[in-house]
Formats: C-alpha cells, structure tokens, sequence
C-alpha cells in the first residue's frame, strides 16, 4: 500500500507537485508557485501548517508529506487526541531524524489551534 510521502523509484513522471495535496499554497509564496493557486486549506490543514512553523517541528523534511497527512488525517476522525491516539495514527510514518516528540507536539498544538477556529470562516478568532 502507498502512503503520503511515498513514492516508486522511476514514478516521477511529469512536474512535481509543489505542495501537499488539500494544503493550499504553501505559507509566503504567491498562487502560482510552490503549492499554485488552490482551494482555501481546511481549520485542521491550516492549524497544522501553524502549529509545524510555530513549533520548528520538521528537522530536515524528508517524513514531512507523510507526517503531515496523516496527522492532518488523525485530527479530522478525532479533533482531541491523546498521546496513545497520536502514537496509534503515526506509528507507520518513520522520520529518519527521530522528531517524533515535535511531531506529537505539533499535533498536539494543531489540535489547540483548530478547536479556537471558526467552522464558517475557517480562521482563528
């Protein structure tokens, strides 16, 4: 089974992608570059994309797609997990720079932060 982050050796036909899929454009880049114009992120995406930058979760980026997604994955079916839950939906995503404790606090802190969002506007208060 592919996960998020993954993919074959020889399956990079085409452009790169230039982002995370459902992300919107990634954070200080005009649309059209690095992530193009996309639909707006959901609270969860966008407290993700906070809480990653806020805390200085990645270390050096390569498990981030990955990370990302499922935690993005992980906060949609349960918007207030607890460390096991967090562990139980990451357990799959190895981070060769072992920042499982940013990744967990970044979850954690996403979790904080989309729960002060506004479902309608989808921005923080």
């Amino acid at each position: 089974q592919m996960r998020g982050g993954q993919q074959p050796l020889g399956g990079g036909v085409g452009p790169p992608s230039g982002g995370t899929p459902g992300f919107g454009p990634a954070r200080g880049y005009p649309p059209g570059r690095r992530g193009g114009a996309r639909a707006s992120p959901t609270p969860q995406a966008r407290a993700l994309q906070d809480a990653w930058c806020e805390l200085d979760v990645p270390q050096c980026g390569y498990c981030q797609g990955g990370q990302i997604l499922a935690a993005a994955a992980l906060l949609k079916s349960n918007p207030r997990p607890t460390d096991a839950d967090i562990d139980t939906a990451m357990a799959r995503n190895l981070c060769r720079c072992a920042s499982y404790t940013r990744i967990r606090a970044g979850i954690k802190r996403a979790a904080e932060l989309a729960a002060t969002s506004t479902p309608a506007a989808g921005k923080r208060e």
